[in-house]
């Protein structure tokens, strides 16, 4: 009986450490999703509507979450860590592209 009791416990501990792993990876797309946006309306307003640099990087977004929708069950909690890696390092870019437009725009004014 204790070890069935322990048993399910260390079950329940890892479905918990891949909710929290899956929900981690969540919260980072929405956050560099919200960058990209922003990064897209501030590159806009200094270079036009026709330049587009965001793209790329909202398309390699949308394929995580897609990996994501597909892969959250079966992935290890270390295939999780890279992706939300990866989302992180991308937020961390687009911040250094916006702080580099604002720095143009206050020498332009």
């Amino acid at each position: 009986m204790a070890i069935a009791i322990v048993a399910a416990m260390l079950v329940r501990r890892r479905s918990q450490g891949r909710q929290h792993a899956v929900s981690g990876v969540l919260d980072a797309a929405d956050a560099l999703e919200e960058r990209l946006r922003t990064a897209r309306a501030e590159i806009e307003a200094v270079a036009g509507s026709d330049a587009d640099p965001v793209l790329d990087a909202l398309r390699e977004m949308l394929r995580q979450r897609l990996w994501l929708k597909q892969h959250a069950g079966t992935a290890s909690l270390e295939e999780l860590a890279v992706v939300k890696r990866s989302i992180d390092a991308a937020r961390v870019r687009i911040d250094q592209q916006l702080e580099q437009i604002e720095r143009a725009r206050k020498s332009l004014f």
